[in-house]
């Protein structure tokens, strides 16, 4: 998950103070034996097993129990928390993961998709493009962000699917806040 993104999930803002930055490091890593997909229709991506296939991902660690609720809630129910192994890049390669040096194998957490694969697009996801186009609408509140809430009003299509910063699923996350405070003190 692009740290902007996770960073407004758990902290209710893109842009966290340095304190709450410092909580959590983040690490390069290789999924084996899974690929990721577009879902049909939405701007996310969705991990599934698949032999011979990888996903490069980023290792999050320090996460809060109240941290990993908040990410439950923004999954939904498309996707499973499962554990897994990955291994941590010791060095990054290129897009095509030529020059990648793995290093320590780590058992983990994290979502998988189990919302049925007629909703995935064949193909890899396209990282770099949501980063380019499509992130904005994870991460701000701006004017472009309109025409995503009037395509909802108008066609019931939100390529966020609810997670966007005016989505339902955020909704709900901003309603947890005094809750998830709460736990955490």
């Amino acid at each position: 998950m692009e740290p902007q993104v996770l960073y407004r999930v758990c902290y209710g803002t893109s842009t966290p103070n340095s304190f709450q930055k410092s909580l959590l490091s983040f690490r390069p890593a290789l999924l084996h034996q899974h690929r990721r997909h577009r879902v049909l229709h939405h701007d996310y991506p969705a991990v599934i097993p698949q032999q011979s296939s990888s996903v490069r991902g980023t290792y999050v660690s320090g996460l809060t129990d109240g941290d990993i609720y908040r990410l439950d809630i923004f999954e939904g129910n498309e996707y499973e928390r499962r554990r897994v192994k990955l291994k941590i890049l010791d060095t990054e390669g290129d897009e095509a993961g030529e020059g990648n040096v793995e290093g320590e194998e780590l058992e983990v957490e994290t979502y998988i998709w189990v919302a049925g694969e007629e909703r995935l697009v064949d193909g890899e996801w396209d990282f770099a493009e949501f980063r380019r186009e499509k992130m904005h609408n994870w991460i701000t509140s701006s004017d472009e962000y309109d025409e995503v809430d009037e395509a909802v009003r108008t066609h019931g299509n939100d390529p966020t699917g609810g997670r966007g910063l005016n989505g339902s699923i955020s909704d709900k996350l901003e309603g947890t806040k005094d809750k998830v405070l709460k736990s955490a003190v």
